[in-house]
C-alpha cells in the first residue's frame, strides 16, 4: 500500500452514518488523511414510555432468568441506571449475579464489570451468532433467557431460542429513530449520486436501512443503489449484521475480521488506496485517488470537473480521447466543447505538471504515458506506437 505524506486515506472522501461514537470514528479517519462527510442516519432515543422496560425488569426480579445476554454497553448501562431510578437497582443486580451472564463483546464486559458483576462468557468474534450457537449447543429447553435488546434486527435469534424450547424475555432499553435534522444525510445522498464519495461506513443495520429509506423518500433510491452497487463507492460495514440491509438490495460490502471501529478504519486504509490507479506519466508517478491526485508523493486536490476528465483519460492512458467524449463526462457542461478546454486548463494547474496531459490538435487530449511503461495497477496498458 502506498501512503502519501498526509496519510493512507488522503484524497479520499468517506461518509460516516454513525450517531453513537461518531466522533471517535471521524477522528480515526481524519488522522489518516480522509475527508469526512458526517451524516447521522439515525438517532438513539430512550423509550418514550418506560412501562415496557419496567415490566420486563420486575418480571426478571420476580422470577430469575437462567441466562442474561447483554448486547451493548450503552444498553446495559441504561438498564442498570433505569432500575436504580426506580429504586430496584440492587434487586436487579442480585438477580443478574445469580444468572449466567453472557456479554457480546469487550465493551459490554466493561459495562458489566462496572456494575460489580462478572460475565460468564463472551464470544471471541463479538458476534451474536456465536452466542446463539453456544446456547443452542448447550440446550435451551425449559430455560428462561433474558435478552437486552439494542434496536438492531436480530434475524432468527429469538425465534431459534423459542424453537429450542426457551422462554425469551426481551429487555428494550432504547430504540432508533430517523435523525432530527435530515440535512446532512441528504447532502451525503447527493454526494453519492454525484460521485463525490469514495466510501460510506456503517456501524449499525438501522443506519444502513435509514439511509436507504431516506433515499426512497427523496426519490433517489435507484441512483444511490446504482452508486453503491457499481463499485465506485465502497460500503464498509462493521460486521455482517450491519451489512444485511445493504446486501438485501444487492450491494456488495466489506467487513473487518474483528467487528470494531479500529479494524474498520484499517480496512478502509487498505481497500481505498488499493483501488487507486497508478500511472507513469511524463516521467512522474501519478496516483489517481478518489477526489485528489498524488503526483510524485505530493497530494494535489483537484476539482470535481477535473477529476471527471482525468478518470476518463486514465481509462485509456496513452490514447487520444476526443473532446466530445470528454464533454459527456463533464458534470453540467451542456453541449459547449469550450467547457472541456476550460476544465482541462484548471486540471493542469491543479496537477502542477502541465505536461502530464498532452493536447492533440483537432482530436482531443491524452495522458502522456511513458513509452514502454504500463500501469502497475489494474493490469497492463497498451501504449500506441
Amino acid at each position: 500500500m502506498y501512503d502519501t505524506p498526509t496519510g493512507p486515506l488522503a484524497g479520499f472522501t468517506v461518509g460516516v452514518t454513525a450517531a453513537r461514537r461518531a466522533d471517535e470514528l471521524i477522528a480515526l479517519l481524519r488522522r489518516r488523511g480522509a475527508t469526512v462527510l458526517h451524516a447521522p442516519a439515525l438517532r438513539i432515543v430512550p423509550l418514550d414510555d418506560d412501562t415496557e422496560l419496567l415490566a420486563a425488569t420486575r418480571a426478571l426480579i420476580g422470577f430469575a432468568p437462567d441466562v442474561v445476554v447483554a448486547t451493548t454497553a450503552i444498553g446495559f448501562r441504561g438498564w442498570i441506571e433505569a432500575a436504580d431510578g426506580w429504586g430496584i437497582g440492587e434487586e436487579l443486580i442480585a438477580r443478574l449475579r445469580d444468572s449466567e451472564l453472557l456479554a457480546r463483546g469487550p465493551k459490554v464486559k466493561g459495562a458489566i464489570r462496572a456494575a460489580g458483576l462478572v460475565e460468564a462468557w463472551s464470544p471471541r468474534s463479538e458476534s451474536l451468532a456465536e452466542v446463539l450457537d453456544r446456547l443452542l449447543t448447550a440446550g435451551v429447553a425449559g430455560r428462561r433467557i433474558a435478552l437486552q435488546l439494542h434496536g438492531e434486527p436480530l434475524p432468527g435469534f429469538i425465534e431459534a431460542l423459542r424453537e429450542g424450547g426457551a422462554e425469551v424475555i426481551g429487555v428494550p432499553v432504547y430504540r432508533w429513530m430517523a435523525p432530527a435534522d435530515p440535512g446532512p444525510l441528504d447532502r451525503l445522498l447527493d454526494a453519492l449520486v454525484a460521485g463525490a464519495v469514495d466510501a460510506v461506513s456503517f456501524t449499525s443495520a438501522p443506519a444502513a436501512a435509514s439511509l436507504l429509506a431516506r433515499a426512497e423518500e427523496r426519490g433517489v433510491r435507484e441512483p444511490v443503489l446504482e452508486a453503491l452497487r457499481g463499485g465506485g463507492v465502497l460500503s464498509a460495514c462493521v460486521g455482517p449484521v450491519t451489512a444485511l440491509p445493504l446486501q438485501a438490495h444487492g450491494v456488495a460490502t466489506v467487513q473487518p475480521e474483528r467487528f470494531r471501529l479500529g479494524p474498520l478504519v484499517q480496512l478502509l486504509c487498505t481497500e481505498l488506496p488499493g483501488r487507486a490507479r497508478v500511472l507513469p506519466v511524463a516521467g512522474h508517478r501519478v496516483e489517481i485517488r478518489g477526489q485528489a491526485v498524488v503526483v510524485d508523493e505530493e497530494l494535489r486536490p483537484v476539482p470535481p470537473a477535473g477529476m471527471a476528465l482525468l478518470r476518463a483519460l486514465s481509462r485509456r492512458p496513452g490514447w487520444v480521447v476526443a473532446r466530445s467524449e470528454l464533454l459527456r463526462v463533464l458534470p453540467g457542461a451542456g453541449r459547449d466543447e469550450h467547457a472541456v478546454e476550460t476544465a482541462m486548463a484548471r486540471l493542469r494547474v491543479a496537477l502542477g505538471a502541465p505536461k502530464l496531459i498532452q493536447t492533440v490538435v483537432k482530436r482531443g487530449y491524452r495522458l502522456s504515458l511513458d513509452a514502454g511503461e504500463c500501469a502497475p495497477a489494474r493490469g497492463s496498458v497498451n501504449v500506441p506506437g
